[in-house]
């Protein structure tokens, strides 16, 4: 029976164009725009994945890999409007 692995693209802008990492197996590629750069990066992990032999393939990959920010989320504080009590001591 065959296993199922689910690879990550991480596609960042580099100048003009877009650099994609798969980082369970450390392949990278290019292109001009981000469809391009994962394309280009699935072409190259399936070129990886046939011409590797069955040890390199088992020494790069990762067997655990997270994506999540670095520092947790903080949303900028909104001022609260303060209560006003109608009718009280107004003029």
């Amino acid at each position: 029976m065959n296993k199922v692995m689910t690879l990550t693209a991480v596609i960042e802008r580099e100048g003009e164009g877009y650099v994609a990492t798969c980082p369970e197996i450390d392949v990278v590629s290019q292109g001009d725009t981000v469809e391009q750069a994962r394309l280009n990066l699935v072409e190259a992990v399936e070129g990886f994945l046939e011409a590797a032999s069955p040890s390199e393939i088992r020494r790069r990959l990762k067997k655990e890999t997270y994506v999540m920010p670095i520092m947790p989320t903080v949303l900028p504080r909104t001022p609260r409007a303060r209560p006003t009590l109608m009718g009280v001591g107004g003029a």
